[in-house]
């Protein structure tokens, strides 16, 4: 008999096996830290093919479309992409488990990498944009499995256990965008455009990340613990209905951190997504592109374990202004730098994802917080739906700034717009009191 998480909700006859992790403490720690390698293994293909695709994503864009008004379409594409495939992945995952979710995001994704290569072959714009929604769904899933490795954790453990999942991702995320001429030449070498060969790589990634949670997920990290957490619920049946139904989810929790990460990626992927063009505007070549968006990347994801920590030890809104003080940071250095400094421009894409990272992380822990796990996936599906979408409103936005006034301004209006998570956290503070 196989059970899919929405029967867990219903069903007090649960199977011997899932009954086996109902009633060991033991086996459920087992299987959160396996859980945990499996997660951290396809993570570090699942960063590949992401790195790789942002590092170029602009520039094939500009080249096949002759104008840098177009730019910030491929990151709105593929952010738009994974929006529509943050909602889908969040329902399969609540009905059939994270296992069947995440595994069909990275598969599409590197089907989406491999409709880029044939677009950029036939020199179709219109397979291009299909292809780079497609995409979106990779890094989807990318950031949706980081709920997987909170499935299982403590209230304690949960923004660690989200950063350890993410931390993986650096390992590939920062190697792929060093590959940029690698893989640039190995293009040429079969015959395809040489901004293909990043995604060449992603297409691959993506793939062997679908398939290694495709086969080792098991079991089901949500499936269990929604079946731990409603056999928990039916221990105590004195409480109303009611009563039950209202501690499903907590909406200002999920407001709060829904804002914190959705204003963290906005800033971020505007300023991310035209630092690439500015570059190029000054000299800079392609291998200096994938140095400063290698350090950018590990950025994101390598201070993850400590950022979690923190979050679970400080409180989650506390690293929460630190997120926008941060991108605040980010944006001065980014806006004054001298156009031709290396250092600095590097430090302002490490500031812009450090703010990035504390955001997420922060953002994540209070979602997490705040839904049971009845309800846990598809709500976080939703919200990362919002989250896609505030990329693509960044990244589309950004080339139309800076093609009317100039990259400083687009990083002062991103410094400035991460204040805004101040007095967000005041106010969801207020509320607790």
């Amino acid at each position: 008999m196989t059970m899919t998480a929405k029967d867990t909700n219903t069903s007090t006859q649960q199977p011997i096996w899932l009954q086996e992790y109902i009633d060991s403490p033991e086996r459920q720690t087992h299987l959160y830290k396996k859980t945990l390698r499996i997660l951290i293994l396809s993570q570090i293909f699942g960063g590949a093919g992401l790195g790789a695709g942002v590092t170029v994503g602009a520039l094939l864009a500009q080249d096949m479309l002759g104008t840098e008004n177009a730019a910030g379409i491929p990151t709105a594409l593929f952010t738009l992409g994974s929006a529509g495939a943050a909602l889908l992945i969040g329902r399969s995952s609540q009905r059939f488990g994270r296992r069947a979710g995440l595994a069909g995001g990275f598969l599409a994704g590197g089907i989406g990498a491999i409709g880029v290569i044939i677009a950029a072959l036939t020199n179709n714009i219109a397979l291009l944009f299909l292809s780079l929604l497609i995409y979106g769904a990779g890094t989807a899933s990318n950031l949706q499995a980081r709920y997987a490795g909170t499935d299982l954790a403590t209230h304690k453990q949960r923004a660690t256990a989200a950063s350890m999942a993410m931390v993986s991702t650096t390992l590939g995320a920062v190697v792929a965008p060093n590959l940029v001429n690698t893989m640039g030449e190995f293009a040429d070498s079969i015959g395809v455009p040489t901004l293909t060969g990043p995604f060449i790589l992603s297409g691959a990634a993506f793939i062997i990340a679908g398939l290694l949670i495709l086969f080792f997920l098991r079991p089901d990290p949500l499936i269990v613990s929604t079946a731990i957490a409603s056999a928990q619920k039916n221990v105590n049946t004195t409480k109303a209905e009611t009563n039950l139904k209202s501690t499903n989810i907590n909406k200002k929790g999920v407001v709060v951190g829904a804002v914190i990460m959705i204003l963290t990626q906005f800033v971020m992927a505007a300023i991310m997504t035209m630092t690439p063009i500015h570059m190029g505007h000054h000299g800079h070549g392609l291998q200096e592109v994938g140095i400063v968006i290698g350090f950018h990347i590990a950025a994101m994801y390598l201070p993850s374990p400590l950022t979690g920590i923190l979050v679970d030890k400080l409180g989650r809104t506390t690293m929460a202004v630190a997120s926008g003080v941060t991108l605040l940071a980010s944006g001065l250095v980014a806006a004054f730098a001298p156009v031709g400094s290396m250092p600095l421009l590097i430090l302002a894409l490490v500031l812009l994802g450090f703010g990035w990272n504390f955001g997420l992380i922060s953002g994540t822990a209070l979602i997490i917080d705040s839904t049971h796990p009845s309800v846990r996936a598809k709500t976080q599906g939703s919200v990362d739906v919002l989250f896609a979408l505030s990329g693509a409103a960044g990244g589309g936005v950004s080339g139309m700034v800076v093609a009317h006034s100039s990259y400083a301004v687009l990083s002062l209006s991103g410094a400035i717009l991460s204040l805004v998570l101040i007095p967000v956290v005041v106010w969801s503070r207020k509320s607790q009191s």
